[in-house]
């Protein structure tokens, strides 16, 4: 890992506790010998952890025994991968043509008020992220708001608060 020092694999995984890293370390070692092992790596370290920053991604590297680049680049490749903290709860405001005509954009703003982040960003205390999409495919039921795998269809701001509450 060229001009990369990885000397102190700890530094930057201060906020993992450590059997977060004990588990981080035991997927690198099942993975270690597979080829082609990077990605469900990657992906086990992300549930583990919840996102995949930087130092993670030197561990991972250097336990494989990959340049760093191939994992940074798939990281920032796929969207399923994230290098800022998600929220325990994923909340998805579609803005594609339907939900957007039928108020999607006043649900946004909504809950950028309620919960005082922009999309990209997570609360404080890591309870919920906030995104925004294109499509979500349920266009007969916009405007339409995903939070985890649950469809909330025909939202509307007054409607937020009652199902955030669900998810607190």
């Amino acid at each position: 890992m060229a001009g990369i020092d990885t000397t102190h694999m700890g530094a930057g995984t201060e906020e993992f506790t450590a059997e977060q890293l004990a588990k981080v370390d035991k997927i690198i070692s099942k993975f270690k010998s597979k080829p082609g092992a990077l990605i469900p790596v990657l992906e086990e370290v992300q549930d583990v952890c919840g996102y995949l920053p930087m130092s993670l991604q030197l561990r991972v590297a250097k336990g494989l025994g990959i340049p760093v680049a191939n994992v940074y680049g798939v990281v920032t490749f796929y969207s399923f991968f994230t290098m800022v903290p998600r929220g325990k709860h994923v909340i998805r405001v579609c803005l594609g043509t339907a939900c957007y005509v039928r108020g999607g954009q006043k649900i946004l703003e909504s809950l950028v008020g309620t919960l005082g982040i922009a999309p990209g960003e997570c609360t404080a205390d890591r309870n919920f992220s906030l995104e925004t999409v294109r499509c979500l495919g349920a266009c007969g039921l916009a405007p339409v708001v995903v939070i985890d795998e649950d469809t909330h269809g025909q939202m509307k701001p007054a409607k937020l608060d009652k199902v955030l509450a669900e998810y607190r």
